[in-house]
């Protein structure tokens, strides 16, 4: 960089507009941002930019900072474990933090099985290793995922991934061997019967039962619109694999560590996977994910067949102890019940106002919550401009939002689960005013 264009950056390095221009400079398009919003700090729910502008914030980082930005009992944790140390490998020299999170989550996880646990650093991570763990123990090269479904940016996860934009867009060929069908949406007409009549027809026309390893499925679909799936649904896909001896995999990276008013969202349908993927919501923050199931099945795997360099780290081994124990301390699986109820009554409010434009409202788990933007009040007329033009406006008067769903028309609500009643009620005052404005 010259001397002339060090001078401009320092110049404009506490504006919005100069940093995004040095981003646009210096990293790759691919790597793109909803919001132009550059954070100097943020607390709790609240966030504030380079230029001291406040925004209330409904997206927790995309369900990571569950227990709010900067919880001091965290950041306490992680503070006192820098100190030690950061980093020696779990795989060479590991250290006692490890195994008392893997004990801890091994008693947390549902079901009465034995459970043991593996740590990698992200969510795609834990996925591409529990599909690794699931062909280990079957023997089997098939795995089966949803349309709508969201399982990460690697390779094998983005294949399968069921959503084409932004994800999987031009970085084909994707692994082999991998299977999509309709995921259950009352909504948009897709039954239970048919989802799982479909599964029975995969089984016929492109893979035996016999050949497939695993089912993968995301209790509430993430990135593909916040779909609940049914419970019948998840209790008829438990009865499927034990029939057929199929690994199922529950991916709970966003729905997992209270956010969906239970510990774990697959118990509300009261089964026991054979394996859990789970990271986000985990160390509020701090990189970490882990893979827990059935010890017979997590133990399939060879040793040194699963791990990872940075996998496990200190640092996110005592943030996810801490996150657990706030979530008991904090009461936060109630607080997560609270903040459904208060959201609830508002969306219903607006969807009462605007009744052809928020064509579905999903608010049944928790802090996991979202609404449908339409058309004329119909399912098949997704309006993706509306979706886009009300994040542009909410971010200008200082709310941070998130969209998702495979027609780009969602606009989902992760705040933090402790989030008060009266900064949700200002951020959605935002949220009324800009769509009043839109619509």
């Amino acid at each position: 960089m010259s001397k002339a264009q060090l001078k401009v950056s320092e110049t404009t390095r506490s504006t919005n507009s100069g940093w995004l221009a040095r981003k646009n400079e210096a990293i790759a398009r691919g790597q793109g941002h909803i919001a132009p919003v550059f954070v100097a700090r943020a607390q709790g729910s609240e966030i504030w930019d380079v230029e001291g502008k406040r925004y209330i914030d409904f997206g927790a980082g995309i369900a990571v900072c569950s227990a709010g930005h900067s919880h001091p009992k965290i950041t306490a944790a992680v503070a006192e474990q820098l100190e030690k140390f950061s980093h020696t490998c779990v795989m060479v020299t590991p250290y006692d933090t490890s195994v008392r999170l893997a004990e801890k989550l091994n008693q947390l996880a549902p079901g009465a099985s034995k459970k043991k646990s593996i740590f990698v650093t992200t969510g795609a991570e834990a996925v591409e290793n529990a599909v690794k763990i699931a062909r280990a123990h079957t023997h089997r090269r098939g795995v089966i995922a949803f349309n709508g479904g969201f399982h990460g940016r690697t390779l094998l996860a983005m294949g399968l991934t069921g959503k084409i934009t932004p994800y999987k867009n031009l970085f084909g060929p994707f692994p082999a061997e991998l299977y999509h069908v309709p995921f259950p949406i009352d909504y948009h007409g897709v039954s239970i019967e048919e989802s799982l009549k479909a599964i029975d027809n995969l089984f016929k026309v492109d893979i035996a039962p016999i050949d497939v390893a695993a089912i993968l499925v995301e209790p509430v679909q993430g990135e593909g619109g916040f779909y609940p799936a049914p419970v019948d649904f998840m209790q008829a896909l438990r009865t499927l694999c034990d029939e057929h001896g199929i690994v199922m995999i529950a991916d709970e990276i966003q729905t997992g560590f209270a956010r969906t008013g239970k510990l774990f969202c697959t118990e509300y349908a009261g089964i026991e996977p054979d394996l859990m993927t789970v990271a986000k919501g985990m160390a509020n923050g701090f990189p970490i994910a882990a893979v827990v199931g059935k010890a017979e099945i997590m133990d399939a795997p060879l040793p040194g067949g699963l791990g990872g360099t940075y996998a496990g780290s200190p640092l996110g081994c005592v943030a996810a102890l801490a996150m657990i124990d706030v979530i008991d301390e904090e009461n936060l699986i109630d607080s997560a019940h609270r903040v459904n109820q208060t959201f609830s009554a508002r969306l219903e409010a607006l969807q009462a106002k605007f009744p052809k434009v928020i064509g579905h409202l999903r608010t049944s788990h928790g802090a996991m919550m979202a609404m449908e933007l339409v058309r004329n009040g119909d399912a098949e007329q997704p309006d993706a401009d509306l979706t886009k033009a009300m994040l542009g406006k909410v971010y200008e008067k200082g709310l941070v939002l998130l969209s998702c769903g495979v027609r780009g028309n969602v606009i989902r609500f992760l705040p933090a689960l402790n989030i008060s009643d009266a900064l949700i009620n200002e951020g959605m005052d935002i949220l009324g005013e800009c769509l009043r404005e839109l619509v």
